[in-house]
């Protein structure tokens, strides 16, 4: 057993983990962070998308001691932040969501896409999606969500 402290969602966590343990497994049995879901727990399905020093990462490949000093962000991290609050609107009025089990990871997927692209239009939205699954919207919703916060932020700056 090894000691680790993580910042998540701008709190320290430490606890004492076994040095194999993903940061999946350390958010969500140590931090009872239960928003970040395992799929396929290979890296393929996006499910267990967090972002660590802001950039999207897949919790599900990566080691809980890997992020010693860096900041992870759960889907409960955003809450209250008004980009975010933006996107989960039009992803309830697009119906971008049905059984929810992706939803966390598509939105932080949606925000990280909505960063480095202004207003994206479909084609972008699908491929920059491609490395995420649902296996219940057919993906229209979510990309219709995605295009309209996009067209609502966009219209903001």
């Amino acid at each position: 057993m090894i000691t680790v402290t993580l910042t998540v969602n701008g709190q320290e966590e430490t606890h004492s983990i076994e040095a194999r343990e993903t940061l999946a497994d350390f958010l969500r049995e140590r931090c009872n962070l239960t928003g970040t879901h395992l799929g396929c727990e290979h890296g393929a399905c996006g499910a267990c998308t967090v972002t660590i020093n802001g950039l999207p990462a897949r919790s599900c490949l990566t080691l809980a001691v890997m992020c010693e000093d860096r900041a992870v962000q759960t889907v409960e991290g955003t809450r209250g932040d008004p980009e975010m609050d933006l996107i989960r609107k039009h992803f309830h009025e697009a119906h971008g969501l049905q059984c929810g089990y992706c939803t966390p990871g598509m939105l932080l997927a949606a925000r990280d896409i909505l960063r480095r692209h202004k207003a994206p239009g479909e084609a972008t939205i699908r491929k920059e999606l491609s490395g995420h699954l649902c296996r219940c919207t057919g993906y229209v919703g979510i990309v219709e969500a995605i295009r309209r916060a996009g067209a609502e932020l966009s219209d903001k700056s």
